[in-house]
């Protein structure tokens, strides 16, 4: 598996967002909501704080977003919000590529068609996912291969949580497991967060999650981070090796947050979120507090935004095939 970086442009893809013609010609909202499927707490729920906080007083809207959080169903339910919400730019969804990229490929009876009842606006933070062991795997483990050799002894405890069935954590720890033919049990949840308190509590023996979503509870000794799923350490983590570096390249994959819009949102107003959100990425209170969570603040056009969707669905296709999992929606 391979790092995508599209997305990851030279300061001339963010002079693109000077070039829309229509930027001011839409008029400012008064008020802007942002959905997210995850619970209050985790990196969803920081990253749409953090940028609705800033696009206040914008070409785009009068006064900060309010954030309203609708997790469940892996973010599908938040999906299904905005596709339903009225395409005038006053409701936008925050949510990680796998709800759009991914489930296409795992849902039969999707509810949203991502590429028909959605517009993307920018992409908002990119972030790695992490294996995580908590206080019921033994002290010993410190890398992935020990972590596989515990699990292989200990089949009965050898599971892990993530914050959704079909989410890009769950499918990082099932090839994990697949590929090296060890029976990882998963148990999904309603978010990271619940994941992570169950593994401190000693009920759960490790967790893929997003980095940040363990990021503090590591760096306070209370889980161990064994691995990131980035092409390089984190600035977060440098601690820890990688993946790749631990033998296991094909686990090398980063993920991003992104803004959605309902579909037919006209595109004037598009282009004005687009220059709000990105001017609030540059913002260095909203960069360093992404950071605390392990995420890197990063904008984008809605164009690349869009390619890079499509190129994750393409390469999750067969992954997803690999690991056979498939649900009804």
């Amino acid at each position: 598996m391979t790092t995508r970086r599209q997305f990851v442009q030279s300061a001339a893809s963010f002079a693109a967002l000077g070039a829309f013609p229509h930027t001011t010609f839409a008029q400012a909202l008064d008020a802007v909501k942002i959905i997210n499927g995850f619970p209050a707490g985790g990196t969803a729920d920081a990253t749409s704080r953090r940028v609705g906080d800033k696009i206040g007083g914008t070409a785009y809207a009068k006064n900060a977003a309010v954030v309203e959080n609708k997790p469940g169903a892996g973010g599908r339910i938040a999906c299904e919000v905005v596709k339903a919400a009225p395409a005038d730019g006053s409701t936008l969804l925050l949510t990680p590529y796998s709800c759009t990229a991914i489930y296409p490929h795992i849902y039969k009876n999707l509810s949203y068609d991502p590429f028909k009842d959605l517009v993307p606006v920018s992409i908002a933070a990119v972030m790695t996912h992490a294996l995580t062991v908590g206080p019921l795997v033994p002290a010993s483990v410190r890398t992935v291969k020990d972590y596989l050799a515990w699990a292989k002894a200990n089949p009965g405890q050898a599971n892990y949580g993530s914050p959704a069935a079909g989410s890009t954590p769950h499918f990082l720890a099932a090839l994990l497991g697949i590929n090296n033919g060890v029976d990882l049990k998963h148990v999904p949840y309603r978010g990271s967060l619940p994941a992570v308190a169950d593994m401190i509590g000693g009920t759960l023996a490790s967790t893929s999650t997003p980095t940040g979503d363990a990021l503090a509870n590591h760096k306070a000794g209370k889980v161990r981070i064994l691995a990131t799923s980035g092409a390089q350490r984190t600035p977060f983590t440098p601690e820890v090796a990688t993946f790749a570096e631990q033998g296991f390249a094909d686990l090398t994959t980063e993920e991003w947050f992104g803004f959605y819009a309902p579909a037919r949102t006209p595109a004037n107003v598009i282009a004005n979120a687009n220059a709000a959100i990105n001017a609030a990425l540059k913002d260095k209170t909203v960069i360093d507090s992404l950071a605390l969570m392990g995420l890197v603040a990063q904008g984008s056009t809605a164009a690349e935004m869009d390619r890079s969707q499509k190129e994750e669905n393409v390469r999750w296709g067969p992954l997803v095939k690999k690991i056979g999992f498939t649900a009804e929606s």
